[in-house]
């Protein structure tokens, strides 16, 4: 057979190159149940769709060359769904998957295709951190800046899994996403605690430098937690199956599952009659969405506030709720960059804004002054003016204050008011010790008249009346007036497609 040779060799070399890097790593992973890199490509992409690009890439330094198949990163194009895809894999068998020149380059390859031929980005990040000593010295660090294109417009999206150990160049491209899940264990941080022990001269446990707990519940940059890689993936395509493959696009359209809306009805158990007593308005949310649509985002981080993914009558929508589960929904710093967050994402990629408000109003005090609390509401409602997306609005029970501004209202294409619905400045209780300064112990009698006499006003007819409102509708009518809304609404939109206004302002806060 002609060129025999040259076929074996080629053979060869895949081979040795997909065999990847260490094999007591990989070996120890196969045991505890880890998915190597090649391995998570394979059951996020569609079975054969899978073409990759610099398989015979090594580290630039010759001593390394055997030791870096791939130059520890595995790049290419596949398909999720049938949808073409770009994918960034870091292989930790190599070096620790570090950064490098030559994974550096490739990485910036899959960046430039993903957005030059408008598909998501996907990338499973596990790095170790800076290779030393290729960074070290003067060229060796400013060189980084040619490789590393740390800048982003949300032409595409991005959607990453942490699914290890990730510090340098891993932790950057993830903070760069619109999504991120991490695997329970995974760890994300500026520097590994070898580097920061050093730096701050104390010993460092890796979970409360970056670990699951820390990274979506105190800092609010992960997305979600999952307990596995399988699970992290699952996540991933999911996250994906909302958006558009890139900003010129509309989200796509979703069969409505069978049973979607027949429990609507439940609202009214689960809402309760007496505007003191709390809930939790994922209950609520899950009833007027297409059934098991709900795809929370930041859910653990500033939980006064809901933020999710979902479809109504197959259409991607973005909520945005306020949960009187959690300091009885008032708003405060965190809750206020959680959602401008998800107003970047909503409007980048073309997904209608849904407010749902319930809520006494901004958490008010020293703590959130010190937090800038001011400047924050303000980027909030500058988020909200600059998004072009369909929004609407629903007043489910209290909208007092700034607050009542921030959840839609005057800015908001369409507001719909529930028969619960309770709108003033401040709530009346709170208004009597305000006005007339007077106190429930000091005169119980005189402060009930006084407590009815500012409640007056305030109901859903009385945002009605001077057409603030365009409608008053029972909480059972929700998901029928968002319907009919969204149809009307979308149309403006060319192709479905908005400004992206907001396609600059940075991913994180």
């Amino acid at each position: 057979m002609p060129f025999e040779k040259e076929i074996a060799e080629l053979a060869a070399r895949r081979a040795v190159a997909r065999a990847m890097g260490s094999k007591k790593r990989l070996d120890d992973w196969a045991a505890n149940g880890t998915l190597n890199a090649r391995q998570r490509i394979d059951r996020l992409l569609d079975p054969g769709s899978f073409a990759e690009w610099g398989l015979h890439a090594v580290s630039e330094r010759p001593e390394d060359r055997d030791r870096t198949p791939g130059d520890g990163v595995v790049d290419g194009t596949g398909r999720i769904d049938g949808r073409p895809i770009v994918i960034h894999a870091a292989d930790f068998s190599a070096m620790g998957a570090s950064s490098a020149k030559v994974a550096g380059w490739k990485a910036q390859h899959s960046r430039a295709n993903a957005e030059r031929n408008g598909v998501p980005l996907v990338l499973l990040n596990e790095c170790s951190g800076a290779r030393m000593p290729d960074i070290m010295g003067a060229a060796g660090i400013h060189s980084t800046g040619l490789y590393f294109d740390l800048k982003r417009t949300r032409r595409s999206p991005w959607a990453s899994a942490v699914l290890g150990w990730c510090y340098g160049g891993g932790t950057w491209h993830s903070v760069m996403s619109d999504f991120i899940v991490m695997r329970k264990g995974a760890v994300m941080a500026v520097s590994s605690p070898n580097v920061t022990s050093v730096a701050v001269s104390e010993d460092l446990d890796p979970e409360e430098l970056g670990g699951w707990e820390v990274q979506t519940g105190v800092t609010g940059q992960v997305d979600m937690a999952v307990d596995t890689d399988e699970e992290a993936l699952a996540a991933v395509k999911s996250f994906l199956s909302y958006l558009p493959s890139n900003a010129n696009e509309a989200p796509p359209r979703a069969a409505v599952p069978p049973g979607s809306g027949e429990e609507i009805g439940r609202i009214l158990d689960v809402l309760p009659d007496s505007r003191s007593k709390v809930y939790d308005v994922r209950r609520i949310l899950r009833l007027i969405v297409d059934k098991d649509s709900y795809f929370p985002i930041k859910d653990r981080f500033a939980r006064v506030v809901t933020t999710g993914l979902a479809r109504i009558d197959g259409r991607s929508v973005g909520i945005i709720a306020s949960n009187p589960m959690f300091k009885g929904g008032a708003l405060d710093p965190d809750a206020c960059d959680k959602v401008i967050s998800f107003i970047v994402l909503c409007d980048s990629f073309n997904i209608p804004l849904i407010s749902m408000a319930d809520t006494p109003g901004f958490l008010v005090g020293v703590v959130g002054e010190r937090l800038r609390l001011p400047g924050k509401i303000m980027n909030y409602m500058q988020a909200l003016h600059m998004t072009t997306v369909p929004k609407l609005s629903v007043v489910m029970r209290k909208s007092y204050g700034q607050a009542h501004l921030n959840m839609g209202a005057g800015i908001c294409d369409e507001m719909a008011a529930w028969f619960t619905a309770d709108v003033s400045f401040v709530d009346p209780e709170i208004g009597v010790n305000v006005v007339y300064r007077v106190r429930p112990q000091d005169d119980p009698e005189r402060y009930r008249e006084l407590a009815a006499t500012l409640a007056r006003g305030t109901t859903a007819y009385d945002l009605a009346a001077p057409f603030m409102a365009q409608s008053v509708i029972d909480p059972r009518e929700t998901r029928d007036w968002l319907i009919r809304m969204l149809e009307l609404h979308e149309r403006r939109l060319t192709r479905g497609v908005g400004e992206h206004r907001m396609s600059t302002w940075p991913t994180t806060f």
